[in-house]
């Protein structure tokens, strides 16, 4: 029986291990390898959602944050939302993160989470998250861009991970990439290694949620927009 899209993302986040160099300051975080539940909730979405051979769209975001992927395995997806919409419990971790409440928004203006991974995978370059000290131990969120060490620490792993993605069955004439600065480093890599034949940018749920909550719409239209003109190119 050939594996489905579902098995093949199970399978690429349960080989996931990070062993490279990192400047001193900053940790990777495997969520799949910190909490038992993890692994079973995020096989549990994939099989929800993926369970078929069709080809997706690729959106990327930038690395998992410790509140949303970080704790479930879903990226833009916290505890919220994975139960509240995606009708999936967690019972050992309890986590809003405002990336999510952005992205599930514009899901429902998709046309509800069904519609939307029926079309759509997303996952980082970076698919672990990556933590940063600071003073008295406290750990922050870090993107793979915050400092040049720590991209070109992790830039190999991030083209064979971006290539893994690939061969799991996405299409690559165009990709929606998160963030401005992201898509700068994505671009970076593009041109090094042939991987997309376009990049189209979008804002990070992050930046509209912390800076343009009141321009929310606006933003969600936007996504849609650039989506169903993507469908029709088709």
């Amino acid at each position: 029986m050939s594996k489905t899209f579902a098995d093949r993302v199970i399978a690429f986040n349960c080989s996931l291990h990070y062993t490279g160099k990192l400047p001193k300051t900053f940790r990777v975080m495997n969520p799949y390898m910190d909490n038992p539940e993890t692994l079973k909730v995020m096989q549990a979405f994939y099989h929800k959602y993926y369970n078929d051979n069709k080809e997706r769209k690729f959106i990327i975001g930038i690395n998992p944050s410790r509140h949303g992927a970080g704790i479930t395995g879903i990226p833009f997806t916290d505890t919220k939302r994975l139960d509240s919409i995606c009708g999936i419990k967690m019972q050992s971790a309890h986590t809003h993160e405002i990336s999510s409440v952005f992205m599930y928004e514009m899901i429902a203006a998709y046309g509800g989470a069904k519609d939307f991974y029926n079309d759509f995978y997303i996952n980082s370059p970076f698919p672990l998250a990556i933590v940063r000290e600071a003073k008295k131990g406290q750990l922050l969120n870090a993107n793979y861009y915050d400092d040049k060490d720590l991209f070109d620490d992790v830039k190999d792993y991030m083209i064979t991970s971006l290539q893994q993605h690939i061969s799991i069955g996405l299409n690559t004439s165009e990709v929606y990439v998160l963030g401005k600065k992201n898509a700068n480093f994505i671009q970076k890599l593009n041109q090094e290694v042939k991987l997309f034949d376009r990049l189209i940018v979008l804002e990070h749920p992050r930046y509209i949620q912390q800076y343009k909550s009141k321009e929310k719409q606006h933003y969600i239209d936007k996504y849609l927009l650039a989506f169903h003109q993507s469908k029709e190119s088709l």
